[in-house]
């Protein structure tokens, strides 16, 4: 009789792990442990998602509110360390109204050791937060540490309370780079849970998932590159609301899972948030070694506005050290312009790319066409009778010659160069080439960029 009481009490947790697992089928563990005489307020599990084994615990709001205590803390714990020794993902499905207040510094000490097990974990297996109903203080914290972050539509994420403001919406977190989406309900925000697994390694000592493929309906384009490059039905966009010039998504190529970054989504200069973007998405990639696929065509990096703050510096510098550090397969592809410091920071060999692909009108050089022009031939406008006529002929020759992808190829900075429609054929061709990629880095504990 206790233990059907006390199942009938995480009703919702479970149902939201039966949505998760293969079958509505998992195992519990701990499931009779107690917290101060009550049942604890999380259900913790593990079983198969799409065949491949998962490690997850949902917190019950039908438990005491599901608050947190030291049992409560003690039981996700056990589930961490299990997950480590096994080297299998962790779920995390958030539904909490805070912590047990009793005077006592027990249970802040509790999230505190979550907290560090988290990080410890983290890169060695991934991790994904499934926020569900209300999320807030520590628990925030913990959530905020996972590779992902999903968010259904009535959920709360916050910190601290924000009274009188918007700032708990998920949409809130997603605009800010903290939700890599939002969904319906828990059957959506489930379902987006499965698929992001499909992507993802068990762990940090085993390749990227290798899958079934069917060959894309489109020709790669300017006006169909992801569709064009992507395995049909393949793609899976993230963070679609945050840092607007940048796309990153998970797709696969060809069956072989890969991270495809794209600046083509607007003519803008690339800002703090797109390069903060980029940046943690390509460390999420190379944690797991998913080959990342930067696709560039971009104006470059945006100019601070405030120059006490030099947020935009800080941020693509952020970006340049994620990319020269990753030790994953990078792939470039230069599909538009690649200019000065946007080429050197995240498609060039100098920003460690491995094979750089360019399509044949591409523009790669130290400046912008444009200002190429009033920097070498101004001497050339001198007279016309159309100066803007003039600089825009001179501009387009610029780009036909110095700033070519031809005459990169003959400097030796870039590998190829193609048509637009060759372009699946050849990223395939470098995965390929690349499959056996191994690095050697230096003995040290960390890099030390800024963040």
């Amino acid at each position: 009789m206790r233990t059907e009481y006390m199942e009938k009490l995480g009703t919702i947790a479970r149902e939201r792990l039966a949505l998760l697992f293969d079958g509505g089928t998992f195992t519990e563990l701990d499931g009779l442990r107690l917290e101060n005489e009550e049942q604890a307020a999380v259900v913790c599990a593990h079983g198969y998602v799409e065949g491949q084994a998962v490690c997850a615990f949902a917190q019950a709001p039908d438990v005491n509110s599901g608050v947190m205590g030291k049992a409560t803390a003690g039981k996700i714990k056990r589930l961490y360390s299990l997950a480590a020794k096994t080297g299998t993902p962790v779920v995390g499905i958030y539904d909490s109204n805070g912590v047990y207040v009793d005077g006592t510094a027990d249970s802040l000490t509790a999230y505190g050791k979550l907290i560090a097990a988290s990080a410890k974990l983290s890169g060695v297996v991934p991790q994904i937060s499934v926020i569900a109903g209300v999320c807030a203080g520590s628990a925030a914290l913990l959530a905020a540490e996972a590779d992902f972050v999903l968010a259904t539509e009535s959920a709360e994420l916050y910190l601290t309370p924000p009274f009188g403001t918007d700032a708990a919406k998920p949409e809130t977190a997603a605009k800010a780079g903290l939700a890599a989406a939002v969904c319906k309900d828990d059957a959506a925000v489930m379902e987006q849970t499965k698929m992001l697994l499909r992507y993802l390694p068990a762990n940090n000592l085993v390749g990227a998932p290798i899958t079934e493929f069917a060959e894309p309906e489109a020709v790669c384009s300017k006006d169909s590159l992801f569709s064009g490059i992507a395995d049909a039905g393949s793609l899976l966009p993230l963070y679609e609301t945050y840092g607007a010039s940048v796309g990153t998504a998970l797709a696969t190529v060809r069956g072989q899972a890969v991270g495809i970054i794209s600046t083509c989504r607007s003519t803008e200069a690339l800002t703090a948030d797109d390069s903060a973007k980029m940046a943690r998405f390509v460390r999420t990639c190379d944690a797991f070694s998913i080959p990342v696929l930067t696709v560039v065509d971009t104006v470059g990096f945006a100019a601070d506005t405030d120059a006490a703050r030099n947020g935009s510096l800080r941020a693509m510098t952020q970006l340049c050290g994620a990319y020269a550090e990753a030790t994953t397969v990078k792939i470039a592809l230069i599909a538009g312009e690649a200019c000065g410091a946007a080429f050197s920071a995240i498609a060039g060999r100098g920003a460690g790319s491995d094979y750089v692909i360019a399509w044949n009108s591409a523009a790669i050089a130290p400046l912008r066409p444009e200002a190429a022009v009033e920097f070498l031939w101004h001497d050339k406008l001198k007279g016309a009778a159309d100066a803007n006529a003039k600089r825009k002929e001179l501009a387009k020759e610029y780009t036909d010659t110095l700033a070519s992808a031809e005459k990169a190829a003959q400097l030796g900075v870039i590998d190829a160069v193609i048509a637009p429609a060759e372009t699946r054929q050849a990223v395939s061709a470098a995965l390929d080439m690349l499959e056996g990629k191994r690095v050697s880095n230096m003995p040290k504990k960390h890099s030390n960029i800024p963040f």
